[in-house]
């Protein structure tokens, strides 16, 4: 989803203009292109190398040829996610080649549990290598901070979450709710390994049959239905259609929604489930925020601590009940303005721009 300026995209050579040149891996994330904004000078964005065909592979700028080759055009290779697809040994070849030419590497930990894997431990030694040998650390809340510092014994700068929906979207007015017709909703898109699906859609669905006047939606993409999907489970299949052919959920299966659809589902919802075994911070989470939608998730990784929301056991029904009343009933502070996702905006740019000018300051001086 994208919509808001960002800092200038150009590919000069660094130190000749005053600013500090990044390279950021991936470059084309909503996330990303939030973390500057054009009020915030002093940074020049160089625009990211793609991978060459349809589907998707690790960025070239994660290759260390790639890096000796283009080091000349950037001051500090800032590394986001995406980086699942290369080796230990890559990566330390990575942060060689980037030593080497004299830059500086900055690594943003979003996932200290990835959301994508059910095994963790290749993920961890892709970490093993990328936290002690970054030149600096940025995470998004204090206890992903805390944790860092215990499993790494580094010190890494924490850096909220920005806004992922367009600002001028932001604090728009809800439609009015039809009453005694309250939506609650959970989306499984695609199954990704951190879901954990049965088991909660039926803690959902007994503690919705318990609240008057609420209806439980259940959305999932067509893809993971297909018996020849990677993931496709045959259990959840033949749950959600026999769950809706009881009148237990109204099922909803599609395509994967544009950014316009994604915004007009949230916005119907009076409360977004986040259905999540493992992770460790929350996209959705940030947009339903940006929304005016309350969130409803299982006590998992650092959500808590980004935005408001009402934290369950999503595998009791009763506690899933009460907590759904109270998220129905309206979370404190869980929906927010314009105002503070500008003003944030630009302190996280200027977190951001000050960190780049240390570390190239810091390189200038060795």
């Amino acid at each position: 989803m994208l919509g808001d300026p960002t800092p200038t995209t150009a590919t000069p050579t660094p130190g000749t203009t005053g600013a500090v040149t990044v390279l950021h891996v991936p470059g084309d994330h909503d996330y990303v292109e939030h973390t500057g904004d054009p009020r915030v000078p002093g940074v020049v964005v160089l625009e990211s190398p793609r991978a060459p065909g349809s589907g998707w592979a690790p960025s070239p700028a994660l290759d260390a040829a790639w890096v000796t080759e283009n080091a000349h055009r950037f001051d500090v290779l800032h590394l986001h996610f995406g980086f699942e697809g290369r080796t230990p040994q890559q990566l330390h070849d990575l942060l060689t080649a980037v030593h080497r030419a004299g830059r500086a590497l900055v690594l943003t930990v979003h996932d200290l549990e990835n959301p994508h894997l059910t095994d963790q431990r290749p993920y961890t030694a892709l970490l093993d290598v990328l936290v002690p040998g970054a030149d600096a650390v940025v995470t998004l809340t204090p206890g992903a901070a805390a944790e860092v510092a215990r499993r790494w014994g580094v010190e890494a700068l924490v850096v909220p979450h920005p806004h992922i929906a367009p600002l001028e979207e932001i604090g728009r007015p809800r439609g009015p709710r039809p009453e005694g017709d309250r939506l609650v909703g959970v989306h499984l898109k695609s199954l990704r390994a951190n879901l954990v699906a049965v088991p909660v859609l039926r803690s959902l669905a007994a503690a919705v049959q318990g609240l008057a006047g609420v209806r439980l939606r259940v959305d999932v993409h067509a893809e993971a239905l297909d018996p020849g999907f990677g993931r496709h489970d045959p259990e959840l299949a033949r749950w959600l259609s026999e769950a809706h052919d009881r009148g237990d959920i109204d099922l909803h299966v599609h395509d994967r929604f544009d950014d316009a659809q994604l915004s007009d589902y949230l916005r119907s919802l009076d409360v977004s489930v986040l259905a999540y075994g493992h992770g460790t911070h929350s996209g959705w989470l940030e947009l339903c925020h940006d929304l005016g939608t309350p969130v409803l998730a299982g006590r998992t990784g650092y959500l808590h601590e980004q935005q408001p929301l009402v934290e369950v056991d999503l595998l009791d029904p009763d506690d899933v009940a009460r907590g759904l009343r109270r998220a129905l009933d309206g979370v404190p502070g869980a929906a927010a303005t314009a105002a503070q996702r500008r003003e944030q905006r630009r302190e996280v740019a200027g977190a951001h721009r000050d960190l780049y000018r240390r570390l190239t300051s810091s390189a200038a001086r060795a």
